[in-house]
């Protein structure tokens, strides 16, 4: 897979083709990434239980006889309290005003809150098509959906389709579903792309899954990865350094681990899955440093904005 821009300028429609875009929204936790990955058949978003795992408006591109479908990941939708989390609800907000229809997840095993009334509400001022995927059924016994699609019934959603991205349970008629509700037209993208993202940006992602997958409590949501270098040499080896931003020195001791176990097992993981995904030999380079409230520091936000095209920073 190249997940950079090919150049493609598109290509008349073939008839009964079909092309748009749709936006997987909801709570954090709700399966979005995992059911665009789904989806797709392959990774493209990071995936963990911590929530606030997706922090930008990431893409997806499902491409087959019928057309294309390109799929918006979104940030979970949450109370901000920092600037990056203001700016994570902004690309939620702007990715379902964009879409041509859109999916509002919904975590089943949790029970009805304020939360998931807010996001119904959210979603209602809309007038794209809309559906609600009560995902994570897997979890849960089936006559303990019943009360939950009576709720968004009444709501005016009808459009209301189980389902566990996990498993794949009930995926293939969601996207029957979706295929109808998209309008008739060309592809925007180059079928041969899965994402529009380029390498740098999703090795960093990749690193940062890793970091989440060992640390816990506050410390994932007050790091970021940025690429400072990447450098390709002879042997079909990339060398990769990347720095790890923390806001606090005790942040950086509990990364570092004693005697740099923890980065070092981090480092590891991320490499070898850095090889898998590049199918090269990597060489990664990962420094931690404190950058006090990164969160709230617009030089920095603005540049981690531009991440998926451009993960520098200086």
């Amino acid at each position: 897979m190249s997940p950079r821009f090919s150049g493609w300028i598109g290509s008349a429609a073939e008839p009964g083709t079909r092309a748009g875009t749709v936006a997987l929204v909801g709570r954090p936790n709700a399966g979005k990434s995992t059911l665009m990955n789904r989806l797709l058949g392959e990774k493209v978003a990071i995936v963990s239980d911590k929530p606030q795992t997706t922090r930008q408006r990431l893409v997806g591109i499902l491409s087959e006889p019928r057309g294309q479908m390109v799929f918006y990941d979104t940030p979970g939708v949450h109370r901000p309290q920092h600037q990056m989390n203001r700016r994570m609800v902004k690309a939620a907000q702007e990715a379902l005003n964009d879409a041509d229809a859109v999916c509002l997840l919904v975590d089943v095993s949790q029970p009805h809150g304020s939360g998931d009334a807010f996001m119904l509400e959210w979603v209602c001022q809309v007038t794209t098509p809309k559906l609600v995927l009560l995902n994570k059924i897997d979890l849960v016994a089936k006559p303990s959906l019943l009360p939950r699609m009576a709720l968004y019934g009444e709501a005016g959603l009808d459009r209301i389709v189980p389902i566990s991205a996990l498993s794949g349970d009930g995926t293939d008629r969601l996207v029957d579903m979706l295929w109808r509700l998209l309008p008739a037209g060309p592809p925007a993208y180059d079928p041969e792309l899965l994402t529009i993202h380029p390498e740098r940006f999703l090795a960093s992602e990749r690193i940062r899954e890793k970091i989440l997958e060992r640390t816990r409590e506050e410390l994932p949501f007050s790091i970021a990865v940025v690429i400072d270098d990447w450098q390709e040499r002879e042997g079909d080896l990339v060398a990769i350094y990347a720095s790890i931003l923390t806001e606090r020195s005790g942040q950086r001791s509990i990364l570092l681990g004693a005697g740099g176990q923890r980065i070092k097992a981090i480092g590891t993981a991320a490499r070898l899955d850095l090889e898998g995904f590049l199918e090269r030999r990597v060489y990664l380079d990962l420094r931690v440093r404190v950058e006090k409230s990164w969160r709230e520091n617009a030089r920095i936000l603005s540049r981690l904005d531009r991440a998926p095209f451009d993960v520098t920073l200086d």
